[in-house]
């Protein structure tokens, strides 16, 4: 699979307690990523942070949060990026999604 040279960055902000359909919706949405054949995903777990209710998510020991947040990470192309967002409005009751622009340097080598 390649990636052009101008592609998108799909982020999406989330709790580490949100679910859809009884799964941790992090591990959903990578699913349904792999699934859509987006070129990739990551998973990234926050030690500290707040959203839109101000309320502090932290993984200090005397502070333990299970609701830390959670970042996914996708690149792919414009369209393909665009033509997934439908799939994220059925399963994100809340949260934050952006979208960027991304220049792909490297993505796995011509042995793969």
């Amino acid at each position: 699979m390649q990636i052009p040279r101008e592609a998108v960055l799909l982020r999406i902000f989330i709790g580490e307690r949100d679910r859809h359909h009884g799964r941790p919706l992090y591990e959903a949405i990578v699913l349904k990523a792999r699934e859509a054949g987006l070129a990739g995903a990551t998973v990234l777990r926050g030690v500290l942070g707040y959203g839109r209710s101000s309320r502090i998510h932290t993984a200090k020991i005397l502070r333990l949060s299970d609701d830390l947040p959670m970042v996914v990470e996708i690149v792919d192309s414009d369209a393909r990026i665009r033509a997934f967002l439908p799939e994220l409005d059925g399963m994100i009751d809340s949260g934050l999604v952006t979208l960027e622009r991304a220049e792909v340097l490297r993505y796995g080598t011509d042995e793969s």
